[in-house]
């Protein structure tokens, strides 16, 4: 099938199942944390995925390659990215798999209906508005300011969406996971998993990938980290083998 491209994009290999992405180096390009979520979220057979904040729809696409998981849709509020990500889908032949709607994650509850998905995921913007400088690009500040939606909105609508007993999977900044476990227990979200990022063994954490569940018991575990560099410019092969970057 013959995809369209635009100016400045490319179609870049995924090393996974032959698909491949469309992307846009003047707009927004997915980074490590997406394949890191889409390596931490567990995604059994016949379960239903729904990806807020998508993007160029990096984790229904990977989420697919590495899952049984029956449909995934992605949720992506910016037309030009929301385009992009279903001319993918289109390329890839995925058409029946993934879905891509263009909307608001604020208004998720109300697109998409209460408890109808076994599974939601997110790569939310890691900033508050107030803190630090936004990009003055729309594209990137959209993506890395919480300029269109905070992380109580993607808690708030996760819970909505998610089904009793359903998994909610997220990466963000560990700065702010006092916040985060606060705000996913005021929604009835219990987190039950967790794990840092650490781009070299011996530097602190610089994400945090998150499970929690919809109404689950309060007990969690916190795993051994990732280390995502041995060397500067070489991944480990944790990164390599179990998340295939």
């Amino acid at each position: 099938m013959m995809i369209e491209l635009r100016e400045h994009e490319r179609i870049d290999d995924l090393q996974r199942g032959g698909y491949g992405i469309i992307q846009n180096s003047e707009k927004f390009c997915f980074g490590m944390d997406a394949v890191l979520l889409s390596g931490f979220a567990d995604v059994k057979a016949g379960e239903t995925v729904l990806d807020l904040g998508t993007g160029t729809g990096i984790i229904p696409i990977l989420l697919k390659a590495k899952t049984e998981g029956k449909h995934f849709t992605g949720l992506e509020i910016q037309p030009d990215m929301a385009d992009m990500a279903g001319r993918s889908v289109a390329y890839n032949h995925l058409e029946d798999q993934i879905s891509i709607v263009q909307g608001d994650i604020r208004e998720a509850g109300r697109l998409f209906g209460l408890a109808s998905f076994d599974v939601v995921t997110s790569n939310p913007p890691y900033m508050e508005v107030s803190g630090g400088l936004k990009n003055p690009d729309l594209y990137r500040a959209v993506a890395r300011h919480e300029v269109l939606c905070t992380l109580e909105d993607v808690v708030r609508e996760t819970a909505r969406v998610l089904r009793p007993g359903g998994r909610f999977y997220m990466v963000h900044r560990p700065a702010r996971l006092a916040e985060i476990i606060t705000v996913l227990r005021r929604y009835k979200l219990e987190p039950k998993r967790m794990k840092m990022v650490h781009p070299f063994a011996d530097r602190e954490a610089n994400m945090v990938l998150i499970e929690s569940v919809r109404g689950g018991n309060p007990q969690m575990k916190v795993e051994a980290p990732v280390i995502v560099f041995e060397k500067p410019g070489v991944y480990t092969d944790e990164i390599r083998e179990k998340y295939g970057y």
